[in-house]
């Protein structure tokens, strides 16, 4: 990727079954204003990471996700989230940096569940699938009932999944102490038709576009790549542009969650059975590093700096 690349080249399912029943812009000329629309958007809280732990690791995962960050979770479910034949235990962890949907799959996961990252509330399910379609996204899971509302699976250009959702009954979770990251990293090819799409479905903005960011972030020290920092209703997105020459294991954490004090963060985390994969690293101020937690969930977590 080296300078040469990126400086030159470079021009952000279902929320588990709950027993509870209940910056300056972009000036960048390629990416396009965000589109002036209605949200269906509810709040952060309820914009929920999917995590798909390794056969038998959820009990291990909530255990240890909760001794380094605080929060509660709700009993476990055995249950089908899919509109074709499956089994999952099925658990939602409300935690201050972030809202977790965790699935431990007792069948084979049927094609294409696990590759959404996210989960979104929606005020109104049929709407979201329109506005998203509006977008340019594509609808890779129509809309379908589960027990408690109805989801539909929605693909932006770049390939980024992200399922929509809805419930019966209006879930009621705390709001956050902080917005995680949704963490998308994009090639150059990618980027414009992605922005133009995600900034138009989540009623979004881009609030700093960094073009020449400190590779270190991602591994790659003496480089740089562009970054991008999106917010919206749907919560804040980082946008990595890169030529896809990334270390492992940059690029499989979807989620970035910021915290107070990284080094105290990360000590309790390896306490807790986690184990840290990359990092700290600091640039601007801003210090990172990503973690692996029982089950394989890959996050990267944060301290201050220009965001």
């Amino acid at each position: 990727m080296k300078r040469r690349a990126l400086a030159r080249t470079l021009p952000a399912f279902l929320v588990a079954l709950s027993v509870m029943g209940a910056g300056a812009p972009s000036s960048a000329q390629d990416d396009g204003p965000a589109a002036k629309a209605t949200t269906t958007a509810v709040g952060p809280q309820y914009d929920t990471t999917h995590v798909y732990v390794t056969p038998g690791a959820v009990d291990a995962f909530v255990t240890s996700w909760q001794a380094t960050f605080g929060g509660t979770h709700t009993a476990k479910v055995v249950t089908t989230v899919t509109p074709t034949p499956s089994q999952t235990e099925s658990e939602l962890v409300l935690s201050p940096v972030g809202t977790l949907s965790v699935f431990d799959f007792k069948t084979p996961v049927p094609y294409p569940f696990g590759a959404e990252r996210t989960g979104w509330l929606m005020t109104d399910l049929d709407e979201g699938v329109r506005q998203a379609r509006k977008s340019g996204a594509n609808v890779v899971v129509a809309p379908f009932d589960d027990p408690i509302g109805r989801d539909a699976v929605v693909q932006f250009p770049g390939g980024v999944n992200a399922q929509l959702y809805w419930h019966t009954k209006a879930p009621s979770y705390a709001p956050l102490e902080t917005v995680p990251d949704n963490r998308v990293y994009l090639t150059p090819d990618s980027v414009a038709e992605f922005l133009r799409s995600y900034l138009r479905f989540t009623g979004g903005r881009i609030v700093s576009d960094q073009r020449a960011a400190d590779g270190g972030e991602i591994g790659l020290p003496q480089e740089t790549y562009r970054r991008i920092a999106v917010r919206s209703p749907y919560g804040n997105t980082v946008v990595s542009v890169t030529d896809g020459h990334l270390p492992y294991p940059f690029g499989r954490e979807t989620t970035g969650y910021a915290v107070s004090d990284l080094t105290a963060t990360l000590r309790k985390a390896e306490a807790a059975g986690a184990k840290v994969l990359s990092g700290p690293y600091t640039a601007k101020g801003r210090s990172s590093a990503v973690v692996s937690f029982p089950g394989g969930y890959v996050a990267e977590l944060h301290q201050d700096g220009d965001r």
